[in-house]
This record gives C-alpha cells, structure tokens and sequence, in this order.
C-alpha cells in the first residue's frame, strides 16, 4: 500500500503505517517470544527423551502407539513454532530479530527431524504381518492404518541401515545440480538492459521479465525476449552439462532403490500411477488443434503479420485500469463462490472477520502471496493487494487453499492434517474458475466479457498446455538418459524445440531462440513435478462444471473432499469429489471446457 509525501511522490508504508484490521492476527499464535520459546524448548525436550522408543517400536502395539502419538506431539508444537517465525519475518524481511527467530526454529527442525529418523526405517523393518496384527490389537493404531500402510508400501525400496545412511551423507551432492542452478540463475546471471516504454534504459531481470513481455509495446517485448534467451544461449553448454547431471542422478537413484524407472520412482511416494500422466499427455495433445486456433485468433487480434513468440503473453483485450477495493474484492468473491454453499461462504467471511489475511504491501514484506499456517493457527493469507482484478483472482486462490486447510483441520487428527502436492492447487484452481465463470455470467460489457474470456483461455494456456509440454519434455530426458543417451545441448535444445512447434502450431512463427527455454525453467530440477499443476488444473475444471451442473450432490460430495487431508492416497480422495484421474475423463472435459472458450473468444471478436 502506498502513499503520497508532501512532493506528491508515492511512498511504501511501513508496517506500522497499515491498520491493524488489515493486518493478519498473528497474536492468535503466541502473544510474546517467551510463551514462543516455551514450544520451541518442548519440542527439543521431547526429541530428547524419544530415543526411548529406538529399538523397541515392533516390541508391542501399546508401544508403537505411544511412539507416533508422541512424534505427533513434537511436530505439532514445532510446526506452530516454524510457521509463526516464517510469518513474522515475512511481515518484514529487514528485521533482524524475526531472521534470528526463524534461523532458530529452523535449528530446532534439523536437531528434532535427526531424533526422529530412525522411526520409518524401523518400521519398515517389522514384518507386515505383525503391524497389521497391532492394528487390530491396539485402537490407537487404527487412526495411523493409511500412513503405516503407505509406509510398508515402500518397503522393497528401502536399503539396508548402512545403505540408508550412506544415502543420506551423498544427500546435499545427490542435490547439487538443483543447487547450482539455483545459484547460477538467481545469483550470478545477468541479462543486462533494455529500453522500457519510455525509451529509458532499465536492468531486465528475473522479476520485471513477464512485465514486459506483456507490454503492448512489442519492440520493449522483443528486446526482452531477445536479451533473455541470448544470454541462457551464451551459457547452454554449463546449464546442458549440469541438467544431464541431474537426470543421471535420477536414474542411478531409482535403480539403487530398485524402481523400474525414474518416473515410478517420482510417483511412488503418492502412489500414483504412471497411467495417470500418460492419460494426461495424451489427451492434451488430442486438443492441440484447440490451442492451434487459439494462436491464429492470437495473431489476427493483435494485428500481426507474423506471431513471434515474444507475442503470446501480451493482452489481448485492453481495459481501463480498475481499482477495486479490498472489500469490494470480498463482495465479488463472494458471489463467485456462491455455488459451494452457506457454510463455505459463511467460514469464508469468518477468516476475512478473524483477520486470516495481511492484505496490503508494506516495505520489507514479503512480495507474491500465499496460504500458511500449523494445525493449531488458523489458515493465513499473505497478500500484496493492489485494487486490481488479478488481485480478486489471488484472493479466491489462496482462501481456496485456505478453506481447503479450515476444513481439514476441523476433520482430519495432526497425521493427516496437510495436503499432497497432487491435490493442493485443486481447491484453489476450483475457485478461480468459479469466479471466472461467474464474471463470464455477468459481464454487460463485452469488452470485459472478452478480457475474461481471454484471462481464462490464458489460464489453460500457461497451466494446462505448458506444464503438459514441461512434462512431455522432462519424461523424454529421463527416458532417453534411462535407454543410454546422453543430454548434450544439441539434443536438449531440438527436442524442447519439436515440442514448442507441435504444440503452438502452424500460426507461430518460428525462432532460434525458444529452444533455450528449457534451461530457464526451474521446476527441471524437482523432476515429475510439473504435470501435477496440469492435473490439478483438469480436476477442478471437472468439480468446478460439476457443482454448477448438479448442485448440492457436488457440493457435498466437494466439501467432503476439502475435509480429508491427506487421509488417503491422492488419487482415490479426488474420486470422493467425482473425479477420476486414472481415466481420461477430467482431462478431456478440461479440453472441452479450452474449445468452447475459444468458440466464445472468436464470436466475440468476429461482432467486434
């Protein structure tokens, strides 16, 4: 939030300087750092005396129990600990004292998570036959059935004790591609400068890059375009050398753990099956002729003989700039959400009440937005709201993962109180598309209705289209290195290339450039990652049609997925919401979903 000094000029507030109401209400956690220190002090006393259960967690079910509850006391304090220390310096990265706190949880972290090793390897080590028998023996045990089974599952791919702990001292080299890259790309790679808008000279970075490739200036986005790629071009042998480093670290992983490949070792730990990202691959590339006619509306809206790449992310549609309120965001929000019920909306005006959320930027803040909290705290939001539209979106997205939490919490013990990867960004995605939808519904305009319209198609583009390419590109790395290849620049740069060309389409023009790209994108180095935004984007496409279409029998069955936590694999909790992931069925209603956006955006632009 800013505001104006005597000269007119515009000024960052300083936290003190934002009202309390707008701020969250962290004082719910601890309300000083000595009732802090106190959890911080029980979790490292706990951790302390639990090495009276090494050795011994197979020698009856009373014990195992006592055994877990108490691991799940320590995590709990701790995590409420951790959280609050990472919220307080977010509020203001410049203080010191809040640094000194979350070095310290994070301290406390490593000591306690050392202690508690020995607990999963042990496990694994007791015959099945003997944890299944002191689940039925032992009420307590009942509650820990899936993440016990879930363990054992893993059993035939954990080593010896010794093996495991050579593994675990090779753990920061096992690592070092990710690390290099980090430094190289967010450290020591400098793009140099461009000329912005005004004609003025200013550094491109990492940060001000996707501003101006939205620029409607399309030399500004050509320069940066330009000025980016050439530079990952000028290092593509380092950054080949060190991502085929990171493939073969893959693949000699999983043979030592005796996985058939380094995708089945990816998808083990949510027990997913392999179908489920070929289905995804699949299907997306059967809508490619969707994405084709996308472009080519792309192109003739623009006006451009040629479409470059350096084009794709500009705006199609130009609006007056709006300024929305908080509270007006709140009331659009909240007729957006509408068809997930009272109770939703009703816990969804508590949290704005409670002051789940930090709305406003303050100096020091934290910049994006997110959705945090511990088992005992409520479900906070960091937000750097700035009246604008995108702004509404960012605030239903992280409530989406927030009401996502409250609902969980509420059902689900400590054990299965978070969330899988796999379905995190369904709740937040089911909202966003709620409320695009509703705006859809509503627009008298059709210059808003076409600027929607072009957001949602946008949406799909980035989400849906592009991580299933990412993931295309990954798997045929890590298969290719699996069948003996080798990753050398030329292969990489060519295969990301074909790729690119495939899914855009005949109405992009090609360049020399865009073959770079792969080595740009850091989720290459959390390998099997990606397909989960596009799977996650299909499903709440699915729920999001469904509880518009069937009312309370989706809604109901919706809640009760936002209530399960992680309570079973991933998996089998979205087939509680009525989707599927194992079939082609989300994925293609997704697809369908694109086409018929894209039908709409034509007409739309044909009237104009």
């Amino acid at each position: 939030m800013q505001q104006e000094d005597k000269m007119g000029n515009k000024k960052l507030r300083t936290r003190e300087e934002i009202a309390p109401e707008h701020k969250w209400n962290l004082e719910a956690m601890y309300t000083s750092e000595e009732e802090w220190n106190r959890d911080i002090d029980a979790a490292l006393s706990g951790a302390g005396g639990y090495d009276r259960f090494r050795g011994h967690l197979g020698d009856s079910p009373a014990t195992l129990a006592d055994a877990l509850e108490e691991s799940d006391r320590i995590g709990q304090t701790l995590e409420k600990a951790f959280v609050y220390a990472r919220m307080k310096l977010d509020e203001d990265n410049r203080d010191s004292r809040q640094q000194a706190m979350l070095d310290k949880a994070m301290q406390t972290i490593s000591r306690v998570s050392a202690a508690l090793s020995f607990v999963t390897p042990e496990i694994i080590s007791i015959p099945e036959d003997r944890i299944l028998q002191f689940m039925d023996e032992e009420p307590r045990l009942r509650v820990y059935g899936h993440l016990l089974r879930s363990t054992l599952r893993e059993k035939e791919h954990v080593l010896s004790t010794e093996e495991e702990n050579l593994m675990a001292q090779l753990g920061e080299v096992l690592g070092s591609s990710n690390s290099l890259f980090t430094m190289l790309n967010d450290a020591d790679l400098k793009f140099g400068s461009i000329h912005d808008e005004n004609g003025e000279e200013t550094e491109l970075t990492h940060g001000n890059y996707i501003n101006f490739m939205r620029s409607y200036n399309r030399d500004v986005r050509k320069e940066a375009y330009t000025a980016c790629y050439e530079t990952y071009r000028s290092l593509i042998n380092t950054l080949a050398s060190n991502y085929s480093t990171n493939v073969k670290t893959d693949a000699i992983v999983s043979r030592i753990r005796r996985y058939s490949s380094s995708r089945a070792s990816a998808l083990s730990g949510g027990n997913i099956p392999e179908a489920v990202y070929d289905n995804l691959v699949e299907t997306v590339n059967e809508a490619l002729p969707a994405l084709h006619d996308y472009i080519r509306i792309r192109r003739d809206l623009l006006g451009v003989d040629e479409l470059k790449m350096y084009d794709v992310y500009v705006p199609l549609i130009q609006l007056p700039e709006k300024n929305i309120s908080f509270e007006e965001a709140v009331r659009i929000a909240m007729e957006g959400l509408a068809p997930l019920g009272e109770d939703y909306l009703r816990q969804f005006q508590k949290g704005i009440d409670d002051r789940w959320i930090d709305r406003y930027e303050n100096q020091g803040k934290t910049s994006g937005a997110y959705s945090f909290g511990s088992y005992d705290s409520a479900p906070y939001v960091l937000m750097n709201y700035d009246n604008r539209l995108e702004d509404v979106f960012t605030l239903v997205h992280e409530m989406g993962h927030s009401m996502n939490s409250f609902y969980t919490r509420q059902t689900q013990p400590y054990v299965y109180g978070d969330h899988s990867i796999f379905t995190a960004e369904v709740a937040s995605t089911v909202n966003e598309s709620l409320l695009m939808r509703h705006l859809l519904n509503t627009a008298e305009d059709p210059q808003m209705r076409a600027y929607v319209l072009n957001m949602y198609i946008e949406a799909f583009r980035t989400t849906l289209f592009r991580q299933t390419m990412f993931a295309e590109f990954e798997h045929s790395a890590h298969r290719y290195v699996e069948d003996g290849g080798s990753l050398t620049p030329e292969w990489l740069n060519r295969t990301y290339d074909e790729l690119n060309t495939r899914y855009f389409g005949p109405a992009l023009e090609h360049d020399d450039l865009i073959q770079y790209e792969w080595a740009r994108i850091p989720h290459f180095y959390r390998s099997y990652y990606v397909y989960q935004y596009a799977t996650g984007y299909s499903a709440a496409t699915a729920i999001s049609a469904m509880l518009l279409e069937q009312g309370k029998p989706a809604r109901d069955a919706y809640l009760r997925f936002l209530a399960c936590g992680t309570n079973d694999d991933p998996v089998e909790l979205l087939k509680i919401a009525g989707v599927d992931m194992e079939s082609k069925e989300p994925v293609a209603m997704a697809m369908d979903t694109f086409r018929t956006l894209v039908d709409d955006l034509k007409g739309l632009t044909e009237q104009r």
